[in-house]
This record gives C-alpha cells, structure tokens and sequence, in this order.
C-alpha cells in the first residue's frame, strides 16, 4: 500500500464569502514529485497553501502523519514541509545570505542556536541554487530570476522531507526553469524528498511529475501518470484547449501541441476539397 505522510480528507477552503475548494481529497504520495495542473482560478495555490498550513480548512482537513496540520505547533510542521509560495516578499535591505539563514529557523531554539550544520545547509543550498555569488546582495535589487532563486535556496536550507512549490519557475527564463526543475527533481532522487509543484507549463509539468493531479472548479478531476492524464479530451474541458497530444522527443513523456485558430483556418483553405483537386 501507497505511504502518504500528506493528504488532504473531504477538504473545504475559501476566502471571505467565497468558496475555492470544496470536498477534495488528495493523498501525495511519499518520496514522489506530483504536479498539480489546471486553468487558473481553479484552486491550485489555495490547496498548496492548505497543505503548508497558510490556510485553515473550512472543512476537512489536512493531516501530517495523520494529524490534522492545522492543531500542530508552527515550528513542528516547518521542520517536515517547507513551502515556497506564489511571489513571496523580502523585508527591505535583507541579503540573499540572510534571507537563505531564515530557511534554518525551525531548526533553532532558545537551547540550539547557530550552529556549524546551520552554515553547511545555507551554503549548499546557496551553492545548489547558483546564488553563492550574491549571498552578500540585497534581495532587491537582484533581477527577478535571481530573487526566485534566491527563494528557492531559503526554501531549500529548511532541509524538509516534503516540499511545496507554488509556480516556482515562474520570472525565470527557459534555461533557468529546466536548471530550477532539475534541480528539485535530484532533490527527490538523491534525498527522497517528497514534492508538490504547482506548474503551469503542461510539458514541463508532464516531464518531471511521477503523478499529476488535473484541478478544475475546486476539485480533483484526473489524478495519475502524465501519459493516463494528459489527453486531449482533457486538454478541451477543462483547459478549453483544442489540442494535439503527441510524445516528447528528448523525455517520452506527453507533449501538448495547441492547435491555434489561424493554422485551423490555414489547414482549411489548404485543403483540396477547397479547390476541387480532392
């Protein structure tokens, strides 16, 4: 049987009066990358913020080794799940090196404070990240790829068995983005850790994902390999995207081709029903 050290049960989230998510259930699945896809407004961010305990259900609930996340101590839940949120913000004049030493807070207390594993963590992390070079920078005024970076390594010196990444390629150019995804993909390889991404590039989601979980209107509606999820009836409901679904050259995973109305409209007047030739 599957281990899910998280999941979520029947859960119920909102903001205000409004209702995002409702009645959802989610195991994740210890020590594999699950991406959750889906349109925007469908409610991905708000679950990953329920299951990094940023947001209290409304019902259900989100259980952590099967206690409910939201009753358990702040600092407990830090040392198991790190999460990386949408466009987190710095505190004015803080550099890369001290924002990354925050990752290491949970790990401290009155009776531990800085310690030699503290300053191995962040420099690794900083060092995985490509961001040792502008530890002694101010996190505003590097460039918006960097500031994701640098996120990214604070993320990463918190030294959690799951991870929670909402959109974290985002700001970052192709390059960078495979080199962030590789990254977390060795991370899950070499330390088994246990990751949730929130992606919206459907390929790359279909590259990197053991698992994905296609979210629409508040709710889970396709759950599994990218090869038994990506498929163009889906592509069309819940993305409304006309589509071809064809296989990565370089990962043999599925690869999204959207067909654009101007090459529907090209295809027809090509075709020789057109000119009388067929």
């Amino acid at each position: 049987m599957t281990r899910s050290r998280l999941r979520a049960d029947q859960l119920r989230l909102g903001y205000g009066e409004r209702l995002v998510v409702d009645g959802l259930d989610l195991a994740v699945e210890d020590g594999s990358v699950t991406v959750v896809i889906g349109p925007n407004g469908c409610g991905k961010s708000t679950l990953l913020r329920a299951l990094g305990r940023l947001l209290r259900p409304r019902g259900g609930a989100v259980l952590l080794d099967g206690k409910r996340i939201d009753k358990r101590p702040t600092r407990d839940v830090a040392r198991t799940v790190g999460l990386l949120p949408q466009s987190p913000l710095a505190p004015e004049g803080l550099t890369v090196g001290d924002l990354v030493s925050r990752g290491r807070h949970p790990h401290q207390s009155w009776h531990r404070q800085w310690s030699a594993d503290d300053e191995r963590a962040v420099g690794h992390a900083l060092a995985l990240t490509g961001m040792d070079a502008h530890a002694d920078r101010v996190v505003d005024e590097l460039s918006g790829g960097q500031r994701q970076r640098a996120w990214i390594s604070m993320t990463l010196a918190q030294d959690t068995a799951l991870l929670l990444l909402d959109e974290p390629i985002t700001y970052l150019d192709l390059a960078h983005q495979v080199d962030v995804l590789d990254l977390v993909h060795g991370l899950h390889t070499e330390r088994g850790t246990t990751v949730v991404m929130v992606l919206h590039d459907l390929n790359l989601a279909a590259r990197y994902a053991d698992t994905l979980v296609a979210m629409d209107d508040g709710r889970v509606v396709a759950r599994g390999a990218p090869g038994e999820v990506l498929t163009e009836q889906l592509l069309a409901e819940t993305f409304g995207l006309d589509a071809k679904v064809l296989t990565d050259p370089v990962a043999g995973t599925p690869m999204v081709v959207p067909v654009s109305a101007h090459l529907r409209d090209a295809r027809s007047q090509d075709s020789p029903l057109r000119d009388g030739t067929g």
